[in-house]
This record gives C-alpha cells, sequence and structure tokens, in this order.
C-alpha cells in the first residue's frame, strides 16, 4: 500500500501534550483518507466464532490490519516522551481511551476562546478587508465546527462592528437597506467596496522652472507631484530669465494649447 501522502501533516503537528483537540481532528482527516477512522471509534472485536463466513473473516482481517497501522500513525505522531507511555498498547481504542483521559479538553472551554476572539477582533485602517475577511470567516467555521449556535445576522453584525472608521458609509447602507447576505456575499462586496473607494490619487505633471543656462534656448524641466491643479510649462530665457509661459496642459487628453508671448 502507498504511503498515505496526509501523513505528513502528523509529521509536521505532533502531539505534545497541550494540542490534544487540534491533534486528533488532524488524525480524522489522514484517517478519512484510507477509509480507516471508524478504528478510532469502535472497540476491538473479539475472536470469530466456529462457522464464521469468508466475508466476517476478511472484514476481521482488515480490522487488524488497519488497527496496526493506526497505531503505528498514532504513535509516531507524538513526541517521545509521551510515546513512552502508549507504546505498550495494542489497539487504538485503548490508546484513544486513555488519551482522551488525560489530555481532552472540554469543547465549552474552546467554544469559549473562539467566541472572545470572534468578538473581540477589529480591523487595522489601511490594511486588506480580504485578509481580515477571510481571518473572520475561519473563526466562523470554528464556531460551527464547536456548535456554537450563533444566528447569520450575529455573525454579520460582529463582521461589521470589527471594521474601521473608513468603511462606516457601508455599513450605513448595508443596514438602511436591510441587505440580508452571506458571510461570503459580505466579504466579496467589502473587497469591490475596497476596491472603488482606497485608491492612491493620481500623479499630476507640475512644471517647474529650470535655472540651466541654455544660450539662445528655453530649457524646460518636468516633475510629478501629487496634487490637483493644471501643469504649466514654465520657460527660462538666456541668463536664467524668466520667459512667458509656453502652453497650459488641457488635462489627461487634451494635449497643449499654444500661449506664446509676444
Amino acid at each position: 500500500m502507498s504511503k498515505n501522502p496526509l501523513t505528513l501533516i502528523m509529521d509536521t503537528n505532533k502531539f505534545n501534550g497541550t494540542n490534544y483537540n487540534d491533534w486528533l481532528r488532524n488524525l480524522r482527516i489522514v484517517l478519512d483518507f484510507e477509509n480507516q477512522g471508524y478504528v478510532l471509534d469502535k472497540p476491538l472485536p473479539t475472536a470469530l466464532p466456529e462457522g464464521s463466513t469468508l466475508e466476517e473473516h476478511l472484514m476481521f482481517d482488515k480490522w487488524l490490519e488497519d488497527n496496526r497501522m493506526v497505531c503505528s500513525i498514532i504513535l509516531a505522531s507524538m513526541t517521545n516522551e509521551i510515546r513512552k507511555q502508549y507504546d505498550r498498547l495494542d489497539d487504538v481504542p485503548s490508546i484513544m481511551l486513555c488519551m482522551k483521559e488525560v489530555y481532552a479538553i472540554p469543547d465549552r472551554n474552546i467554544r469559549y476562546a473562539a467566541i472572545k476572539v470572534f468578538f473581540g477582533i477589529k480591523m487595522t485602517e489601511g490594511s486588506s478587508v480580504q485578509s481580515h475577511g477571510v481571518k473572520m470567516l475561519s473563526l466562523v467555521e470554528k464556531l460551527e465546527d464547536l456548535e456554537a449556535e450563533l444566528e447569520n445576522d450575529t455573525y454579520i453584525d460582529v463582521i461589521l462592528q470589527s471594521l474601521p472608521p473608513s468603511y462606516d458609509p457601508f455599513i450605513v447602507n448595508y443596514n438602511m437597506n436591510e441587505l440580508d447576505k452571506s458571510i461570503h456575499e459580505l466579504i466579496n462586496m467589502l473587497v469591490q467596496y475596497e476596491a472603488t473607494t482606497h485608491k492612491s490619487e493620481p500623479a499630476v505633471l507640475v512644471g517647474e522652472v529650470s535655472t540651466t543656462k541654455a544660450k539662445g534656448k528655453r530649457a524646460v524641466r518636468w516633475k510629478r507631484k501629487k496634487g490637483k491643479g493644471q501643469a504649466v510649462v514654465a520657460t527660462v530665457g538666456v541668463g536664467g530669465t524668466p520667459a512667458a509661459p509656453m502652453g497650459k496642459y488641457k488635462g489627461k487628453f487634451g494635449g497643449f494649447s499654444a500661449v506664446e508671448g509676444k
């Protein structure tokens, strides 16, 4: 049998005595990939009675083989110190029962911690609303797994309250129109709002008088500067004497109009 590619999850997230719930969740993901998760919950079957069918023998042999493989995965995913406590047990249900009695954290404690984080998180002004939305969505999914039993409107309200002041117009519009959106739809709306309202000001060309001496010629120098207004081409005559403007910039597509001095 080829190696389960998901076992890398267990290799990089070993059980260390403080992460039982997360470790167990990862273990189920790995075992479900090979349809071996049933050995975590079902007791060790007794020896087959006389007259058992071929199918029953095959199922019994499969359970023994899966139990052996899962025991190896569990023990390999522990730190060396913890592994010593369980390496003499040869059936998965016994190992899991002992671990649960010692290390399992009640879901209520985890749910309380997750709710506290969810209600207290705030988005920093200027940061990405998409990243913030993904973080909030991850917390919502965790609360759903823990059966927090919060309504969708509550999730939406908390997400809106976590936004910085620059999103106040969006919040007012959302509430006044009594929109009824899913969390995914709300996050997409926030991303679109950010794209249309949080734009940097375009750079505008502004003319600057050059001090370059050019005999018989007019020198022109440009620089970029943020802000609004018209861009004017300034020229200087021989010796740095200011001359009349050559023209005014009419806009992005307007070009220049000649305003020659006489």
